[in-house]
C-alpha cells in the first residue's frame, strides 16, 4: 500500500516538474518568437490646388452672349469663336437682306401689272406666273435666311453656356472613368459597363 502512494506521489512529482519545466521554457520562446510591431503608416496628401466653382458662370456668360453675341466666348476667354458668330450671323443677315430686297422688286412688278401698267423692269420676259413664284421662293429664301440668323444667335448663347460648364468639369486625376468588358458567370454572357472610380 505504501509502495503505490510513493509510486503515485513520484509520478505526481515528475509530471508537476515537467509542466513547471514547460512554463519556464515558455516565457523564453515567447520572447524570441516576438515579431516586431509594425510601423505606423503614413499617408502623404498632395496639395491638390482648384480654383472654386462659380454656379453662376454658365448663366452669366449665356447672358453676355444674348446681350451681345460673342460677348459670352470672351467672358470664357475662347476669343477664337467670336468671329465664327459674327460670320455666321453676317452671312445669315446678307442673305435676309438680298433675299427681302428681290422679293420687293418682284413684289412690284406683279403689283404694277395688277394695275394695268406694262413698264415693270420685268415686262416681255417674265409672264405674271413667274412674278409670282418668284415672289414665292424669294418669300421662303428670306424666311429660310431668317431662322438660320436666329438659329446661329440662339447657338452663341448655347455654345458660351456649355463652354462655361465645361471650364469648371473636373478633370482631376483622382477621377477616373473607363470602360470594362465582364464575362457573366451565371449565363455566360458578356456584359460590357463602365467603372467610375475616386480616389480619396
Amino acid at each position: 500500500m505504501l509502495n503505490k502512494f510513493a509510486i503515485a506521489f513520484v509520478l505526481v512529482c515528475a509530471f508537476c516538474s515537467s509542466s513547471w519545466a514547460q512554463e519556464d521554457e515558455n516565457p523564453d520562446d515567447k520572447k524570441e518568437v516576438k515579431t516586431p510591431k509594425p510601423e505606423k503608416l503614413k499617408v502623404e496628401a498632395k496639395n491638390v490646388f482648384a480654383e472654386p466653382i462659380d454656379p453662376l458662370d454658365p448663366a452669366r456668360a449665356a447672358f453676355y452672349s444674348a446681350v451681345l453675341p460673342g460677348l459670352g466666348q470672351a467672358y470664357n476667354k475662347k476669343y477664337w469663336k467670336i468671329p465664327i458668330v459674327y460670320a455666321g450671323m453676317g452671312i445669315g443677315i446678307y442673305f435676309y437682306l438680298d433675299n427681302n430686297k428681290e422679293y420687293k422688286r418682284y413684289r412690284s412688278a406683279y403689283k404694277s401689272r395688277l394695275a394695268g401698267f406694262t413698264n415693270d423692269e420685268f415686262y416681255g420676259t417674265i409672264n405674271d406666273d413667274g412674278l409670282r413664284e418668284a415672289q414665292k421662293t424669294l418669300s421662303r429664301n428670306r424666311e429660310i435666311s431668317l431662322l438660320v440668323t436666329i438659329a446661329i444667335y440662339a447657338l452663341n448663347i448655347i455654345d458660351a453656356n456649355v463652354d462655361a460648364h465645361l471650364i469648371q468639369y473636373n478633370v482631376d486625376d483622382n477621377l477616373s472613368v473607363t470602360p470594362h468588358y465582364k464575362i457573366n458567370e451565371f449565363d455566360n454572357k458578356g456584359d460590357l459597363g463602365i467603372t467610375v472610380n475616386y480616389k480619396f
